[in-house]
Order: structure tokens, then C-alpha cells, then sequence
């Protein structure tokens, strides 16, 4: 896509820039009530813009509307403009966007910061990218856009992943999820995610992990996370891993990550287990293909001694079972 297309940061270093805009801290369920003030032709007028070819190549239409923040209640009027291909309604107060429908043509979707409940539209055969982050969302139910690859939901309401048909998504490949109530990651079945950022929700169990064999990234932070279960070989493309201000209270949870040949960070700050004596070192022993941790890259000293502790491990543990150290497996 072009210069509107709203992409996702992902940063290796494990910080998330997340969270409500400065002046937007207050419960949108508290909001006064809000005078109507629907969408007008004289506004679209005033915030048209790129003159494009129409689908069918015989005119030219404007394609492109912007009109955050601007107070409106009522985006009805939008039917009418169905050459639009990117929106942008962006601090308002919609509660529903059904009018949208109309809009085949659309790649790029804005609705962040309106009173929206759900998120549901018609399938677009051309929607790219959405995001409905800081609504009033209880659902994911209702999203099934064939070539969407970006949606973003941060900071709603979501008690729990339903409804998100992978057979439907089949494009998607970031997914955001901050800040909602998510208690598990199950119904997660999106095999083709790479992406996946659920910070600052109430999440204990990891589910469905499974599913999402294609997952490069995970972001985890901010959760309620005691263990490390969940995990599994099918994972294999997994390479980052925040799990920043979590609960995890014992370094020996990372064996459980060992299934992950291609794990190269985890951010672990504000974890209990950072606190244990020789925290680094037990990390590397674990997850030998770990390149760095809390943002601080392992050097080839600390390498070189983590080797040389899990083979002294090996040769006791050996000895311990009555067996010949040489006959033991070499660890990859």
C-alpha cells in the first residue's frame, strides 16, 4: 500500500508504545451525552481529497476522506460515497459504522477513539488495514475481510477472543489486542499471524499457541502470567518473546521454551525471576539460541561460560545416572 497504510510497530527491544493519548485518560464509559451531529455534505466536501480513476476506469472520483475529530455522531451520509478507498473517522463520536458497508473499494480504515461497541461490517473484498483501538468494543465477532493483513483493537472491552474465522483472515498477519480484559489466548486460530500484541490485559494461560504456526512476535507484557505452559514445536518461527511485568517468579520456566529453534529475545524485566542469583547465565543455559535478553545482547564471554556450565550439568547429571559421559547426547 501507499503512505496511508498504518503499520504496526514492532520493536525488538521489547518496549511497547502503547496505551491511551495524553488528555484521553478518562473511562469512555463515563462520557457526557453527546448532541447529535451527523456527517454533512459540506464537510465531505471540505475533507475530500486524491483524485483517482473509478474501478470500472471510466471517471474519476476522490477517494480519500478525512474528518477526525470533528465531533460527528452520525456517518450516514457515507453510503452515498462509494468510491472511498481510505477513511479516516478518527475521534468522533460514532456508535455505528454499518453505514460502511456501502464502501467496496475501501483498502484503509481509522475509527479509533469513538463510542463504537463492535466492530462488525459486511466482508470488504478490499480492506487492507483496520484498526477500532480506545472504543467501547465487547466482541470480535463479525470481522471477516479476505485481504485484510493489519487490525488493530487495542483498548476496548474484549473479555475473550470469538468468532475470528481463519478461513476468513487468511491474509492477516499482525493482530493487536492491548489493553482489553483478555483472561487466555485461546481462540486465537490464525495460523498465517506473525505478529500478535497482547499487553496490559488479565491473561494467566497461554492456549492456542499451537495454532498460530507462522508467529514471529509476541507481545505478552503486562499480564498475569505465572508459568511458561503453552508452548510447542509448532511455534517453530517464534523469535520474540516480551513478557515484561508478568509473574513469573522461576528462570527454569525457560526450559519450556526450548522447543523454539528459533528464539533469539526475551524481554523478562519486571519479572520476580529477575532477581535470582546468576539471572543471565541460567537464561543462556536454558535457550542456547538466545542473542539477547532485556535488551542487553549476550556477549561471547557470557556464551563461551554458559557452554561450559551446561556440559559440566551434562557430565554430572551422566555420572549421577550411572552412565559413560561420552555416551550421553550432545545437545544442539
Amino acid at each position: 500500500m501507499s503512505e496511508e497504510e498504518h503499520t504496526s510497530e514492532i520493536e525488538e527491544g521489547g518496549e511497547e508504545e502503547a496505551g491511551r493519548e495524553e488528555g484521553e485518560e478518562e473511562e469512555l464509559g463515563e462520557e457526557e451525552a453527546v448532541a447529535d451531529k451527523p456527517l454533512t455534505e459540506e464537510v465531505i466536501a471540505e475533507c475530500l481529497s486524491l483524485l483517482c480513476k473509478t474501478g470500472d476506469g471510466l471517471s474519476h472520483a476522490y477517494v480519500r476522506l478525512d474528518v477526525h475529530e470533528r465531533e460527528i455522531t452520525d456517518i450516514s451520509l457515507l453510503e452515498q460515497f462509494i468510491h472511498l478507498r481510505y477513511v479516516d473517522v478518527t475521534k468522533n463520536s460514532i456508535k455505528d459504522i454499518s453505514p460502511l458497508n456501502s464502501l467496496t473499494q475501501l483498502l484503509l480504515l481509522r475509527a479509533d477513539y469513538n463510542s463504537l461497541t463492535s466492530a462488525s461490517l459486511e466482508s470488504l473484498p478490499y480492506l487492507q488495514v483496520a484498526s477500532f483501538a480506545n472504543n467501547r468494543i465487547t466482541s470480535t465477532e463479525g470481522i471477516h475481510h479476505p485481504l485484510l493483513e493489519q487490525l488493530s483493537l487495542n483498548y476496548n472491552n474484549i473479555p475473550a477472543v470469538m468468532g475470528l474465522d481463519c478461513s476468513a483472515l487468511q491474509r492477516l498477519h499482525t493482530l493487536e489486542l492491548r489493553g482489553n480484559k483478555l483472561t487466555t489466548t485461546a481462540g486465537l486460530n490464525l495460523p498465517n499471524l506473525k505478529n500478535l500484541f497482547l499487553a496490559e490485559n488479565l491473561i494467566k494461560k497461554l492456549e492456542d499457541l499451537d495454532r498460530m504456526v507462522q508467529l514471529t512476535t509476541l507481545h505478552l507484557r503486562e499480564n498475569q502470567l505465572e508459568t511458561l505452559d503453552g508452548f510447542s514445536e509448532l511455534n517453530a518461527k517464534l523469535q520474540y518473546i516480551n513478557l515484561r511485568g508478568n509473574s513469573i517468579s522461576d528462570v527454569k520456566e525457560l526450559n519450556k521454551l526450548k522447543c523454539l529453534p528459533l528464539l533469539r529475545a526475551i524481554s523478562l524485566f519486571e519479572n520476580p525471576c529477575t532477581e535470582e542469583d546468576d539471572y543471565r547465565q541460567e537464561a543462556l543455559i536454558a535457550l542456547r539460541t538466545l542473542e539477547r535478553l532485556d535488551k542487553d545482547e549476550f556477549s561471547e564471554e557470557e556464551k563461551h561460560e554458559a557452554e561450559e556450565i551446561a556440559e559440566q550439568r551434562k557430565e554430572e547429571e551422566a555420572k549421577a545416572q550411572g552412565e559413560p559421559a561420552e555416551e550421553v547426547e550432545e545437545e544442539a
